[in-house]
């Protein structure tokens, strides 16, 4: 493995790319389209909702035969995240021959583009669809196309098309075998370089005159030993938000840390009655995961955004962004999720409903950080419920999400657990409504014992998503329909 210092490496269509001279902060579109000259991949938005700069990024899958492919926001991906990886964009799907991908023909044929600006997003998150669903469902379909959004043409031809696609089953799969030697070529090291009395070095990827770093460490004791020596450092894994703080706030961290490449923060480990999931887990991962044992859960997570934000974009994040309106938060804390936290060599355990202590604030100490979620699995009776109320179906900000954990112990309501975003300073349980539920058969729950219950354990206000009454009048709701079905069980 060669090794050039201050320089972005990654494979673009059979050829090396050493990206030099960059800023930690350009992104990933911007070096496309700029110095590269891939003008296909478009900027729309500039914060990962509209899909026009969609591109996939590639990893040496484990066996390291082949590439395995996520669709990504290039407009919201920092360019030395790119390090070790590969990129496909619109212009790599066009053959030597002249010849385009399926999607791209089938596009054409069944006129699914009018003014063009959306298409080679649109294609590209097909085109991933594809390389691992050679024959999707019209609901896989339609959700890998929910983050792309199309004003002018609508979706029917674009549906149309793909279907249209999937019946060149032998041309799905991109042509990408020139890659997979490059790649072994710039892989990134699994271990960390240390000094001769064993300490730690991290190199980093770019480094600024000023001392300003981007790091990529691979190893869990280099992210404890920097963070331990830059407290301050800015931690980015999906960058679903700094991307953000870029692009709209112009935000330049002096440190940053990128945790993509550690191994041991992308592991899921199971027990007979809990997963712990790594902070660099990203939701889509954890999605699939917890399909059958949470489909509620699940569910809420496929609603969090579009496939580009869900590949990249981690559990650890969303709980560390802490969002008053984060909607992973409400389930994990009804179902007693726990966060190992971990400085230096030492670690410690708190449960996520002890986490946060304010709006945007929380109990990490200086160089603190998540290393993993613990998520119990589910016990023998237990019920769980959750539902994310917003104005928009798919992709948009919740009014407020609720979730729900009980048990029936003769006929009774126990062990409930009750948990809400958008209705106070960061998401929280809700025990004066669980107390309200407890001990109670579930036709016995009245909605004026819920609703005082809920005027004295929330400050009243109205927000930009909803009303207070709105959400007041939801967060009630939404507990009768959790328990509706066994009421009718019990009337039964």
């Amino acid at each position: 493995m060669t090794q050039v210092t201050n320089t972005v490496r990654f494979v673009l269509d059979g050829r090396i790319v050493e990206a030099q001279g960059e800023r930690r902060t350009t992104t990933v579109l911007d070096y496309l389209r700029e110095q590269l000259h891939r003008t296909g991949t478009k900027e729309g938005c500039a914060e990962g909702d509209c899909g026009a700069c969609v591109v996939m990024v590639g990893e040496l899958n484990a066996a390291g035969t082949g590439v395995e492919y996520v669709p990504v926001n290039s407009c919201i991906q920092l360019l030395p995240t790119l390090d070790g990886k590969s990129v496909k964009t619109i212009e790599s799907l066009k053959k030597a021959d002249g010849t385009l991908h399926p999607v791209q023909d089938e596009m054409i044929k069944c006129h699914g583009s009018q003014c063009g600006f959306c298409t080679p997003g649109i294609v590209m998150s097909l085109v991933n669809l594809v390389q691992v669903l050679p024959a999707p469902s019209r609901q896989q379909i339609t959700d890998s196309l929910s983050g792309n959004l199309c004003r002018c043409t609508g979706y029917t031809p674009i549906i149309d098309a793909t279907f249209k696609a999937v019946e060149k089953k032998a041309e799905l799969k991109i042509d990408d075998h020139a890659d997979v030697a490059l790649l072994q070529e710039i892989k990134r090291s699994s271990t960390p370089t240390l000094t001769l009395d064993g300490e730690i070095i991290l190199q980093p990827v770019v480094r600024t005159k000023k001392g300003n770093e981007f790091v990529s460490p691979a190893t869990l004791a280099e992210v404890a030993d920097y963070l331990v020596k830059h407290p301050t450092t800015t931690l980015l894994a999906g960058s679903t938000e700094i991307g953000l703080q870029v692009n709209k706030q112009f935000v330049r961290p002096d440190h940053i840390m990128y945790l993509g490449n550690v191994a041991e923060l992308r592991q899921v480990q199971e027990t007979a009655t809990a997963w712990r999931m790594g902070a660099a887990v990203s939701l889509a991962t954890t999605e699939a995961l917890l399909a059958k044992a949470y489909p509620d859960f699940a569910e809420v997570l496929r609603r969090f955004g579009s496939p580009p934000i869900r590949s990249t974009a981690t559990l650890a994040g969303n709980i560390a962004n802490g969002s008053p309106i984060g909607d992973s938060m409400p389930c994990l804390m009804a179902l007693g999720a726990t966060l190992m936290l971990r400085r230096g060599d030492k670690t410690r355990s708190v449960l996520l409903e002890n986490f946060y202590t304010g709006m945007k604030k929380n109990v990490l100490v200086a160089g603190e950080f998540i290393e993993a979620i613990e998520l119990p699995k589910p016990a023998a009776g237990q019920v769980f419920r959750a539902h994310k109320v917003s104005k928009r179906f798919e992709q948009d900000i919740s009014a407020t999400c609720a979730a729900m954990s009980y048990t029936l112990r003769g006929g009774k309501l126990s062990a409930v657990k009750l948990a809400y975003n958008g209705l106070a300073q960061s998401p929280c349980r809700a025990p004066k409504l669980e107390a309200v539920l407890d001990g109670k058969a579930p036709a016995e729950v009245k909605a004026a014992d819920l609703d005082a219950a809920i005027t004295a354990s929330f400050t009243a206000r109205d927000g930009l998503r909803a009303t207070w009454a709105y959400r007041a009048l939801v967060a009630r709701n939404l507990v009768l329909d959790f328990i509706e079905e066994q009421t009718k069980t019990e009337v039964a």
